[in-house]
């Protein structure tokens, strides 16, 4: 975890007991995007990620998030830091936010699919860090387990 500058933000790749994971569509950016968002006032990293997937999809998470990667914005002089979780159950997604729904799919084709909205960049990195992390790509190639 990073120390030297604030963690303003907090995402994750939730992952289902199938190997699956869990992405949202954002209406706004029109794409999959990984879940989450700014930590609000006095927020705990756990307590913005448990809102952030609540709001965006209607998940609750498992206790142990294990921070994988981070990302460091230069306009905000902040850190976003992602998590690897599993999910403990899906309830009713509440209405009103940016996010639409969720897609759930394997490693392989999410990489394939952002690729094909954004071209190679940082998401599909970090989509790719999960799935080795998570035991579900291959170290040396984007292919499945």
């Amino acid at each position: 975890m990073p120390t030297d500058k604030k963690i303003a933000g907090v995402h994750c790749v939730p992952v289902l007991s199938s190997g699956n994971l869990i992405m949202v569509w954002d209406r706004e950016e029109q794409g999959l995007t990984t879940i989450g968002g700014r930590i609000e006032g006095n927020e705990s990293l756990d307590e913005a990620l448990d809102r952030e997937v609540m709001e965006e999809a209607g998940l609750v998470l498992d206790r142990e998030r294990i921070p994988f990667a981070c990302w460091y914005w230069e306009s905000t002089d902040t850190y976003t830091v992602w998590f690897l979780v599993k999910v403990h159950k899906f309830v009713q997604m509440p209405g009103g936010y940016e996010k639409t729904g969720y897609v759930i799919m394997n490693f392989e084709t999410a990489i394939q699919m952002i690729m094909r909205l954004e071209g190679s960049g940082q998401r599909v990195e970090i989509i790719r860090r999960a799935g080795i992390l998570s035991g579900q790509l291959d170290e040396k190639s984007n292919n499945v387990m």
